[in-house]
């Protein structure tokens, strides 16, 4: 898994158009459109070689959580973002995994938005401009 965060002001998103996925999530009122202010968006890839990594959700929890903490934030939101390299997971494999971050962090207490997997979406977000506005990681 990797990820690109940025620390926003603001995060809005609308659905668009399908994408060429195999696994596109049901549309609902709830999920066309959504936002989210004071946040970490997170552009996540979910990776071929997660799938043997049993304790994938609990390390990206654990580095999320550091970033989160350092910014002392609770709103995440949650974007599969297949750009980031590397060889991708089935798309069933990465939707579960995204679903299961999101629930784990509903646990502990996050504000989440996650745009429904399998769309493209028109995007918006204000980006700050501070030294941890702005990481990378790779969760191994």
């Amino acid at each position: 898994m990797r990820f690109l965060s940025f620390h926003c002001s603001f995060f809005r998103y609308e659905v668009q158009k399908k994408s060429r996925s195999k696994l596109i999530e049901d549309l609902s009122d709830n999920n066309r459109i959504g936002e989210l202010e004071n946040c970490l968006v997170l552009f996540i890839t979910v990776e071929k070689r997660d799938e043997n990594n049993s304790s994938l959700i609990s390390d990206a929890l654990i580095e999320i959580e550091k970033i989160t903490n350092q910014l002392k934030i609770t709103n995440i939101v949650i974007l599969s973002f297949a750009h980031l390299f590397g060889k991708l997971s089935t798309p069933e494999y990465s939707f579960n995994s995204l679903r299961d971050l999101e629930m784990n962090l509903k646990e502990k207490g996050y504000s989440t938005l996650r745009p429904p997997f399998g769309w493209f979406n028109e995007i918006e977000l204000k980006a700050k401009g501070h030294p941890l506005s702005r990481i990378s990681r790779i969760i191994d």
